[in-house]
């Protein structure tokens, strides 16, 4: 509903960066690289192994970044950010389902994968989302506080099913995965998008955009999908909280840090 809301009410016009957009993407992208490589060396369980990289790259942007974005920027933050958001939404569910399904379900054939894929809930609502975008539909007011009410229930839910789910025992013998998902998610993943939006150019609006996108935790549907897929659910559910904690503290600094080299 979240999803569906902010992209569809957003104007396609004035949110359709596509530097931005290619820029997130391609992060994105080379993130995902990265920490199939580092599981592939360091995590010897190949279940886990695809929980890890999955809550390496995979922010919770419609929640976290859009609420970050609507405080440094306001209105404005949310329009730059919301076809953002519905691009790299896409590529994070692709790169997800596809991940899992090779650590999970090795037998999983390419046809399955991309019914898997086309059958995600959010793919389907950001596909619904973007023609009311591109023609610029407005949605009745009682609809849009519908959404916004099963949207503000979305992440108290799933935080209380996260934490339900929370084994502190398990997190002992899986700390090393943890730690190497939430490096990647708070550190390695901000770094690269902001190198590249550096590179090409990107100042102001756009680039704390793009930070504040990249710097937000482990999104909670990782959580859903590993579950669904019978995976480790404890370990994507200590990923997540640990991010969610953490990512108070990173982003704090890289906006310092990010002012105080770019100005």
């Amino acid at each position: 509903a979240l999803l569906f809301i902010n992209i569809s009410q957003a104007s396609f016009t004035q949110s359709a960066n596509l530097p931005l957009i290619a820029t997130g993407l391609i992060a994105t992208l080379i993130t995902w690289f990265i920490i199939e490589i580092l599981a592939a060396k360091l995590i010897d369980s190949d279940q886990d192994r695809g929980v890890v990289v999955q809550g390496g790259f995979r922010s919770n942007m419609g929640i976290f970044g859009l609420a970050y974005c609507f405080n440094a920027y306001g209105n404005e933050g949310l329009v730059t950010a919301s076809l953002y958001l519905a691009a790299v939404t896409i590529l994070f569910n692709i790169l997800s389902i596809i991940t899992l399904n090779r650590s999970l379900n090795k037998d999983l054939g390419f046809r399955k994968t991309i019914l898997g894929i086309a059958k995600n809930p959010l793919i389907i609502a950001i596909t619904i989302a973007l023609p009311f975008s591109y023609f610029n539909v407005s949605l009745p007011d009682f609809t849009l506080r519908a959404g916004e009410y099963f949207a503000n229930m979305t992440l108290p839910l799933a935080l209380i099913c996260i934490g339900a789910s929370l084994d502190f025992k398990a997190m002992r013998h899986s700390l090393n995965a943890a730690i190497l998902a939430c490096t990647v998610k708070l550190l390695l993943a901000p770094a690269i998008a902001v190198t590249m939006g550096i590179a090409w150019g990107f100042r102001d609006i756009e680039l704390g955009v793009l930070l504040l996108m990249s710097c937000a935790p482990t999104a909670a549907a990782s959580y859903v999908m590993v579950r669904a897929l019978g995976g480790n659910a404890p370990l994507a559910a200590n990923i997540i909280v640990i991010t969610t904690l953490g990512s108070l503290f990173t982003t704090s600094v890289a906006i310092v840090l990010i002012t105080e080299l770019v100005g």
